[in-house]
């Protein structure tokens, strides 16, 4: 860094810091903004240029991308060799012994205990791809060198930025390279659990197969709103995880002598394998189709369709093998045998609303199951339809012909259980789960193509009247015979919860308390219809930031925080077997697995709470029922509250979607295709919800986190005192407020609030004494006029207001923003003012397309600069085509090549460099927060 900048940089730093310490929550202006005044002054006198101003922004930057790893580091307990040894033997001892006065268990109650899936961790594409490849791989390796402080020295990278979203196929690339970490990680896992056992049983050890923890993926299987992956990219994705797998084992066996009949049957499967890999199609074109079902089935048999087919030869080869070669094989078969002809276990989703359409078009049942007074008629007839249902044979031409979203998935859950993998169960998750009648739906589907005994249907609560209501909607399928006879065969009921869709309507601590509420009451409802002997498997879908249900400072609390001990207990003491599942979310989520070491050291603490002790201890939480649902349900009021409130859908899409990146290959549900409107977000519900939560970082307010809960803690300020300090439930979800605190500023939230008010440039017009300057401040001045923000917005504002400050009087010491993170803020506000004057000077020009100047002001009000840069370059033409320089056989003519320098230098290259720094910032902030939405 250069001296001068680094002398700007102390300053400025100076001035954050003084903000900080003021503690100024009743300011009528805004010190940010004054801040941001300042720096944006300098810029403009040329005593900041914009080469340092791109040095200061990378400086602090990288500094808040040191604090990153170094959070990470602890979030693990430090991913420490030793430790991470120590903690996996210390669970494996525990199995053994639970009580160390007395003696190990039985073999038979060991192997109970380790046969059993209890933990799956689930990997998933939500699109958290928010940094370059290289940027995620330098913050992982830095990470796992554990460092106690954050480091002073850290990889230079120009930006953190992605060049642009990733693909699908790039997306399955990164999850089945932390997936494969994970799986080395329960290996080395699975060899202390069996060399524990081989001390104890030195006879039997060998015929123990570990599977208390498993990995599970839904990339590429995952179509809830997507319509860009077919079927056909289902099947191949799906293959490349059984190459995977059997590559995985390949590599395993292949040192070991008696392993050779084994070795040749996995190197003719990955033959096969791989010829039905290159056979696949990428379209739905029929002879390519075709092509592909004579390799998939006739080489079927050669490539293995059941992980059993290997058991018999596995067994023989442990039988024969010498000491050293027999635990290398127990390990392999175990991690082969618990994940089955895959890399990891598969999960489909799809939406409610796909299922009830194909009952309208297949059955005619065209009443709504929305309106419950017409839900007891439609699950009559859905019954009489299970009751009646013929499975019918399908090929890959039904498959091709097939135009239902929900028919086309289920036919490729038949296709991949019948030629790829016939004994691994697949997960079918429905979002959007709102009545019994669509789990019957699917049981329905699922019995006309023959597969209902192969898949786990699983409703998906997160919306707050699925939480409210999911006891009434699991009872009214309970009530069938059909579903309760599908429970009584399978032996397990699946139930997936969303943390982040419902966060961010009832707010994140009132959605863990009505989640946890609802997992309470499934317990109660097996017992009450004697199915106690069912598991129940529980996936927690969350990502990794607060607002979206992960735990800010601790893995191990993450859990706990996610599967209350006092849940778990509850289920323990019922005698009902459960298995919890916990999402890892895209590029954010793979972080924890992004290094061998980190990838041991969180299955170190996965496998630490799957056998954590689940005593039924006192909490004041609990023992004051009446408290929690009044603290709850005043919090989930305040959020319901801010959601309908116009002003805070208008914040959100003033110009907080231009902030971000696009971060995965999902598309966005904000698409328009016409160049001359401006998109406008009327309700969040139009956003999704890491874009949504994403936005809310990025203005300095996580508001799902924190909206009602001051009003909340007024309500009982004495017991909100004493619960913090004496309950570890109440406390865990207060720490998510705390970090909320840490990264959100009132000041930042009404500087940018103040930013979009007309009168803000009207008065700057009035005190301008250069005409050109006003005038370009009345031009903004109008255009958000136009726009319409500020009214809204500053109600909104004063809602927000009114319950952090109650917020702040009921917790005091709450932690506030830090300086370098204040100061990244107002420096993105100057930026941003600098973008809107810079566009101002775009000169005179006619209407094309329907791009108007009037529409170019909005468009830059809204941030859409890049849009905006592309149509300029349309209209003043910069650079000659190369074509203009052939042989037009007459004497060479002036070509007028850089007629446009001026407004390319002075005008359109600032504006680029200015919004490129605005991205870089949002990398910055986020770095801080700790992930991305």
């Amino acid at each position: 860094m250069t001296e001068a900048a680094a002398r700007n940089v102390s300053a400025l730093l100076q001035q954050a810091s003084r903000l900080v310490a003021s503690h100024d929550e009743t300011a009528s202006g805004s010190p940010v903004m004054a801040l941001a005044r300042h720096i944006g002054r300098q810029m403009a006198a040329g005593t900041l240029p914009m080469d340092q101003v791109e040095e200061i922004v990378r400086l602090l930057r990288d500094r808040a991308f040191a604090g990153r790893a170094h959070h990470i580091a602890t979030y693990l307990d430090g991913p420490d060799e030793q430790a991470v040894t120590a903690r996996m033997h210390a669970v494996a001892r525990r199995i053994v012994q639970p009580d160390p006065d007395d003696s190990p268990v039985p073999i038979a109650r060991f192997r109970a205990a380790i046969e059993r899936s209890r933990f799956a961790a689930v990997f998933t594409a939500h699109p958290t791809f928010a940094l370059a490849n290289p940027v995620y791989e330098a913050l992982a390796e830095l990470a796992s060198t554990n460092p106690a402080a954050p480091p002073a020295h850290v990889p230079s990278f120009l930006t953190h930025r992605r060049v642009g979203p990733p693909t699908l196929d790039e997306e399955f690339t990164l999850a089945t390279q932390a997936i494969m970490r994970g799986r080395t990680a329960l290996d080395r896992r699975n060899a202390i659990l069996l060399a524990e056992a081989r001390t104890h049983w030195p006879q039997l050890w060998s015929t123990l197969v570990p599977r208390p923890i498993i990995m599970t993926s839904w990339v590429g299987y995952d179509t809830d709103g997507r319509t860009d992956i077919g079927w056909w990219d289902t099947l191949r994705l799906r293959l490349r995880m059984k190459q995977l797998q059997l590559g995985r084992l390949h590599d395993q066996i292949k040192a070991t002598p008696v392993a050779n009949d084994l070795l040749t049957r996995v190197s003719a499967a990955l033959d096969a394998v791989g010829a039905q890999i290159t056979a696949c199609p990428t379209g739905p074109e029929p002879e390519a189709i075709s092509r592909f079902a004579d390799v998939l089935i006739n080489r079927s048999t050669e490539a293995l369709t059941s992980s059993n087919d290997l058991a018999a030869t596995f067994s023989e080869a442990i039988d024969a093998a010498s000491p050293e070669d027999k635990m290398t094989l127990a390990v392999a078969r175990a991690g082969f045998m618990a994940h089955g002809l895959s890399a990891a276990h598969t999960h489909t989703r799809l939406n409610a609303t796909q299922l009830h359409n194909i009952a309208r078009q297949r059955l005619g049942i065209t009443d709504s199951p929305d309106i419950p007074a017409q839900r007891r008629a439609l699950i009559s007839r859905m019954n009489e339809a299970l009751e009646n249902v013929t499975p019918v044979e399908i090929d890959f031409g039904s498959l091709l012909m097939e135009q239902a979203s929900a028919g086309r998935l289920m036919m490729t859950v038949r296709q991949i259980l019948r030629h790829i993998d016939r004994t691994s169960p697949i997960r079918f998750l429905i979002a959007e789960t709102e009545t019994g009648y669509t789990l019957l739906t699917a049981l329905w589907l699922a019995r006309l193509y023959g597969v209902e005994e192969m898949i786990e249907i699983s409703p998906l609560f997160e919306t707050q009247e699925a939480l409210e209501n999911g006891e009434q909607i699991i009872e009214e399928a309970l009530r069938s015979p059909h579903w309760r006879a599908y429970l009584q065969r399978t032996r397990k009921l699946s139930l997936q919860f969303g943390f982040s869709d419902s966060g961010r309507y009832v707010g994140q601590l009132a959605a863990t308390y009505l989640i946890e509420r609802l997992r309470i009451k499934v317990c109660d409802l097996l017992r009450k219809w004697d199915l106690a002997f069912v598991e129940v498997i529980l996936f927690d879908t969350h990502g990794e930031s607060i607002g979206r249900g992960a735990h800010p400072w601790r893995l191990a609390d993450r859990f706990d925080y996610l599967s209350p001990p006092h849940a778990r207990a509850r289920y323990a003491r019922a005698g009902i077997q459960m298995r919890e599942e916990t999402a890892f979310q895209g590029g954010d989520g793979y972080l924890l697995f992004g290094t061998q070491p980190l990838a041991d050291a969180t299955v170190s603490i996965i496998a630490e709470h799957a056998f954590a002790a689940t005593p039924l201890d006192r909490d004041p939480v609990y023992d004051e029922p009446d408290f929690s649902a009044d603290f709850f349900s005043t919090i989930a009021n305040g959020m319901t509250g801010l959601v309908e409130d116009p002003g805070y859908a208008a914040l959100l899409g003033a110009f907080g979607p231009s902030l971000i990146d696009k971060t995965g290959s999902r598309p966005s549900a904000r698409q328009s295709d016409a160049s001359s409107t401006v998109t406008r977000i009327k309700h969040p519900s139009q956003l999704r919800a890491i874009p949504n939560n994403a936005i809310l970082q990025q203005l300095a307010w996580c508001a799902n986190t924190l909206q009602g809960l001051g009003t909340a803690a007024a309500r009982h300020p004495e017991t909100f005192e004493k619960y913090l300090a004496e309950s570890p439930r109440f406390r865990r979800a207060m720490d998510f407020a705390a970090h909320a605190l840490a990264h959100s500023d009132h000041g930042v939230l009404r500087g940018v609030i103040r930013l979009l008010d007309p009168d803000l440039w009207l008065e700057r017009a009035t005190t301008q004494s250069d005409p050109a300057r006003q005038e370009a401040c009345l031009t903004l001045m109008h255009g958000l006029e136009n726009l319409d923000f500020w009214a809204s917005t500053q109600a909104m504002f004063r809602r927000i207001q009114s319950d952090h400050l109650a917020l702040r009087r009921a917790w005091p010491d709450a932690p506030r923003m830090q300086p370098d993170e204040l100061l990244l803020h107002a420096i993105r506000i100057a930026l941003i003012e600098q973008i809107w004057l810079h566009s101002t000077k775009v000169p005179y020009f006619s209407p094309r397309h329907a791009f108007s100047r009037d529409v170019l002001t909005l468009k830059v009000l809204c941030l859409e600069v890049p849009g905006v840069l592309g149509e300029l370059e349309q209209i003043f033409p910069y650079r000659a085509d190369s074509g203009f320089d052939l042989d037009f056989h007459e004497p060479h003519g002036p070509r007028q090549e850089g007629t446009y320098r001026r407004e390319y230098t002075e005008i359109f290259e600032p504006m680029q460099r200015l919004f490129q720094m605005v991205r870089e910032i949002s990398t910055g902030v986020m770095h801080h927060v700790g992930a991305f939405g």
